[in-house]
């Protein structure tokens, strides 16, 4: 379990928490606006960004005030091309808790099938703290 400050704990994040995160592939989300390739299709870049979104939405509304969770591993495998005006759907399951890391099995689909999959961490930090450390 991850100590808060002020004593509370994280006892609401547990395994098996799902989140979702939706969007419409637009001109802006391509490999070519992205510069990681000469193709249209859903950027990987994109593609991760997506499969953050989908974690934050299985804890955020879970974490006490002044605490978040940034993210600390990423590991996708984009499998599939998506043409700009198809809808995506990234899913997050919370599989592991080790302290303050987070793990997620994440996954993205379209309507042909599944786009990418893979993991992503986590970690629980207390924003305040956090930031000191940037200065």
């Amino acid at each position: 379990m991850f100590a808060y400050p002020h004593g509370t704990m994280a006892n609401s994040i547990e395994v098996g928490l799902r989140g979702e995160a939706r969007m419409i592939v637009g001109d802006s989300d391509t490999a070519i606006s992205h510069g990681t390739g000469i193709v249209a299709v859903f950027a990987t870049p994109c593609v991760i960004e997506l499969c953050e979104q989908a974690a934050i939405a299985a804890v955020g509304d879970r974490l006490p005030p002044g605490i978040t969770t940034v993210g600390m591993r990423v590991q996708v495998d984009h499998l599939q091309p998506t043409a700009v005006g198809h809808e995506v759907t990234a899913e997050a399951v919370l599989k592991h808790i080790e302290g303050r890391r987070l793990t997620f099995a994440v996954s993205v689909d379209d309507n042909r099938g599944l786009v990418a999959a893979g993991k992503v961490t986590r970690v629980m930090v207390d924003v305040e703290r956090f930031m000191d450390k940037t200065v």
